[in-house]
């Protein structure tokens, strides 16, 4: 399988890396930061992996990402969206948006739209989504508005959700919505609450799961909260028809900027 894995260079994404390596799967790495990238690429087997550098917080960089990939490859089994953003001292991207729904909701978006013409009804589209949710606030999304990292990280994987259920509709590949596990031993959960963790490997086993196993062939439009173990029902606003084609007008109108 060709995997594209984003933000592979620690936490879930790294542990899912090795995973996936050591399971026989062509892993396509991507990292903001090349010398990481590099180091992680040497650690799994460079035979096994390729490098992708881009910053995911700016939308010029997620388009070159997916053109750089398209340009190596005319198949992709799974995109694993997986690179997230808690807080950062530089809250306003380059593209005026808030950080976290440009790296958790738009980038995902637009690099899974990018990606669409190598893949097919057997390819996957993971994204990775929280048990932390809220209600979007519409001029927040488009970068009209400020809010706390909190309420702008909840927001964001329920924005991610929300275009998971509404594009499973219309796309080949099977999308599907997954919390990997609430507070696990990441870098973010530790800057964020200020707590050790549960073990990652939690969370790369779901993903790995998600991305291979029978159980998700038929899950699109699904959510699976790896809280409980099982598809559950979403947000309630995963299920509105009306905000979830409301919202991904809204990201149309930010990507075709």
């Amino acid at each position: 399988m060709k995997i594209l894995l984003t933000g592979a260079t620690d936490g879930i994404g790294l542990a899912t890396a090795r995973m996936l390596v050591a399971d026989g799967h062509k892993v396509l790495l991507h990292g903001r930061n090349n010398e990481k990238l590099a180091s992680v690429a040497k650690e799994l087997g460079e035979e096994n992996t390729e490098q992708y550098v881009a910053d995911l917080s700016e939308l010029a960089q997620v388009e070159k990402l997916a053109q750089e990939v398209a340009e190596k490859h005319d198949r992709l089994d799974v995109l694993l969206n997986n690179a997230g953003v808690y807080n950062s001292s530089n809250v306003v991207t380059g593209d005026g948006l808030d950080i976290r729904f440009a790296v958790n909701t738009v980038a995902p978006y637009l690099l899974m739209k990018s990606l669409l013409p190598l893949m097919d009804e057997s390819s996957r589209v993971i994204n990775l989504s929280s048990a932390a949710q809220a209600p979007v606030d519409v001029k927040a999304l488009s970068g009209l508005a400020r809010l706390s990292d909190g309420e702008a990280y909840a927001q964001s994987k329920l924005a991610l959700t929300m275009w998971t259920f509404e594009l499973a509709q219309y796309v080949a590949p099977v999308l599907v919505a997954v919390n990997p596990k609430s507070l696990l031993a990441s870098k973010m959960v530790k800057s964020a609450f200020g707590v050790q963790g549960q073990d990652i490997n939690l969370g790369a086993e779901i993903l790995c799961r998600a991305a291979l196993a029978d159980t998700f062939r038929n899950a699109s439009g699904k959510y699976f909260d790896n809280d409980i173990g099982e598809f559950t029902e979403p947000h309630p606003d995963a299920r509105d028809d009306e905000k979830r084609s409301t919202l991904v007008q809204q990201l149309d109108a930010i990507i075709g900027k």
